[in-house]
């Protein structure tokens, strides 16, 4: 028997074993704890409480580091395409090139949506958020492929994981062209992933248009640092929804709404909207930094801090440099940016932010770049499920390859009025 964690409760003692992960991550298992004592576990917010083991994601948010399969985030950034890292996620090893040639070419075969969805499309108002748009159209997806709804046959799985990588960029940019009034744009199977979504999104009937190479590349980095991060609320909302045993499009749906709040995914149009506010105010840096800390203003610095990463966000870093390269090819004065960069100096030699751990993350400067291309800042979260969606489908098949596969049903502790009788209306 391995090391384990004696809990004293009462007269009763009991030996909980304790799980290593491949990392020397640590934890107690209390599979057992109810049934043996009657005692559940309390944590709000799941801040301590693993709810699987993972092959897929490491995280060492101390010291910044960010693995997917093992393979370092910046060698992943710097090298591969957001396909093969879609390849590594899904499939578990990184491809060879055949294994990745036939991996494109199938999601170029599905890049198209059905005709009836334009119609879809159509009931929405002009004004309706991408996200919501997005879900909706995932959720509906499962009704134009009732061929490929079970999770447990490994083909239909296979089928439905290809049409989903392939339609979400389309479902995203046609979202933003019924906003727009604009004619939806048909998928070109010639261009890259990205350059394709580039087309849908910017191109219109009455001219070609051709994706820029730096702005395509850095579209790309961005969709490989989003692509997954553990167990965040996001990501566990899928496998939550997943353990009831629904379609992979259901599951799905269900993160792209968990991803739409602003504590999330959303994050990265409130600084965005933060940026354009100290820019519209005529405020210094210095100004708003002061605000954020005064206990007597609303105001608040978007951006910075992690729930998960308590030195720095190693996407942030890589995501800074792409956003100058960007700009500066494009031939771009953004107040914008220097508002941000302003920010981040300030803030990294305060000891308000010091002190808190309060470093920029992967949000801060991927709305500049978002912003700086012409996408409308309700369209962010929308790329960022693009680009969050094979990690999502990963962590999906892996609930289900799982022995340990059981419906998520968390417990509670009951606070509410004891035991009381009905009175009835006329004696209230």
């Amino acid at each position: 028997m391995g090391e384990t964690a004696t809990l004293t409760f009462g007269d009763q003692t009991i030996e909980l074993p304790i799980i290593v992960g491949s990392e020397g991550e640590q934890a107690v298992d209390i599979t057992q704890l109810r049934s043996t004592t009657g005692l559940i576990t309390l944590d709000p917010g799941y801040a301590n409480t693993g709810s699987t083991k993972s092959d897929i994601t490491f995280i060492d948010g101390d010291k910044g580091i960010l693995r997917y399969r093992g393979v370092p985030i910046e060698q992943l950034a710097a090298q591969s395409t957001f396909l093969e890292v879609s390849y590594l996620l899904v499939e578990g090893h990184l491809p060879n090139a055949a294994e990745l040639a036939v991996f494109e070419s199938a999601i170029q075969q599905h890049t198209m949506l059905h005709e009836d969805m334009k119609r879809f499309y159509g009931a929405f108002p002009k004004d309706a958020h991408p996200m919501a748009a997005c879900s909706a159209s995932v959720g509906a997806l499962s009704t134009f492929y009732p061929d490929s709804l079970d999770p447990r046959d490994p083909r239909q799985v296979e089928v439905s994981i290809q049409r989903l990588l392939a339609k979400m960029p389309t479902l995203a940019a046609y979202a933003y062209k019924h906003s727009i009034g604009q004619p939806f744009m048909y998928p070109r199977n010639d261009l890259s992933y990205v350059g394709n979504f580039m087309h849908m999104m910017f191109g219109n009937p009455c001219e070609d248009y051709e994706p820029d190479p730096v702005i395509e590349k850095a579209l790309d980095l961005l969709l490989i640092l989003h692509a997954d991060h553990e167990q965040n609320c996001s990501t566990s909302c899928v496998r939550l929804v997943g353990s009831s045993m629904v379609n992979l499009f259901g599951a799905i749906a269900a993160g792209i709404n968990a991803l739409w709040g602003p504590l999330h995914g959303g994050a990265n149009q409130a600084v965005i909207e933060m940026l354009a506010e100290i820019r519209d105010e005529g405020m210094s840096a210095r100004d708003f930094v002061e605000r954020a800390k005064s206990q007597d203003d609303t105001s608040r610095l978007m951006g910075f801090g992690h729930r998960v990463y308590k030195n720095f966000d190693p996407r942030a870093r890589i995501i800074k440099t792409a956003c100058f390269e960007v700009l500066e090819s494009m031939g771009v004065h953004s107040k914008l940016l220097e508002i941000a960069v302003d920010l981040e100096e300030i803030a990294l030699k305060d000891p308000y932010f010091v002190e808190r751990r309060l470093y920029p993350n992967v949000d801060f400067y991927s709305g500049v770049i978002y912003n700086a291309i012409g996408t409308p800042s309700n369209m962010f979260t929308a790329l960022f499920a693009m680009g969050r969606l094979p990690g999502w489908i990963a962590q999906w098949q892996e609930l289900h390859e799982s022995p340990d596969f059981k419906i998520a049903r968390p417990r509670q502790i009951y606070t509410g009025e004891i035991e009381r009788a009905y009175v009835p209306i006329e004696k209230r």
